[in-house]
C-alpha cells in the first residue's frame, strides 16, 4: 500500500453545539449518515455531552477524510456518503456509500481513521491508501 493522501481536522465542540442550537438540531441530520444518526440519538439519550462529542468527532472525520482524498466537500464527497463506525473491538472504520463508494473503488482507495475527543475539542486523522501497482 502507498499513501494516497492524509487529512487531519480539529473541531471545537462548543462550535458544533452552537450550530446545533442555531439549526434546532438539524445539523446532525444534515451531516450524519443513517447508522451514525442512530448511534448519535442513542448516545444523546443517555448523555447530552456524549451525544455532542459523537457528533463532533464524526463531523471532524468527514472533514479529515475529504482532505485525505483531495476533494474537499465536493461531489462525490458528501456529508452523508461517509460514515465513521466502529468494529466490535471499538476500532473506528470508514464506511462509504453510493457514488463516493464507487469513486473510491474505481481508484482502489481505502482509508484508516483515528479520532479522539476531550471536553473542548475533537480531532481526527485519516490516511487514504492506494494499492501499489504490481
Amino acid at each position: 500500500m502507498a499513501i494516497y493522501g492524509i487529512g487531519t481536522d480539529l473541531v471545537q465542540v462548543s462550535r458544533v453545539a452552537g450550530v446545533m442550537e442555531r439549526t434546532n438540531g438539524r445539523f446532525a441530520e444534515k451531516v450524519l449518515g443513517p447508522d451514525e444518526l442512530r448511534i448519535y440519538h442513542a448516545r444523546r439519550a443517555r448523555s447530552e455531552v456524549r451525544g455532542l462529542a459523537f457528533l463532533a468527532t464524526r463531523f471532524s472525520a468527514k472533514e479529515a477524510f475529504s482532505k485525505a482524498i483531495g476533494l474537499g466537500m465536493r461531489w462525490p464527497m458528501t456529508w452523508r456518503a461517509l460514515q465513521t463506525l466502529n468494529e466490535p473491538s471499538g476500532k473506528p472504520v470508514i464506511a462509504a456509500s453510493g457514488e463516493l463508494a464507487e469513486w473510491l473503488a474505481q481508484r482502489g482507495i481505502t482509508a484508516q481513521v483515528t479520532l479522539s475527543d476531550e471536553r473542548d475539542y475533537a480531532v481526527t486523522f485519516v490516511i487514504a491508501e492506494i494499492a501499489d501497482k504490481a
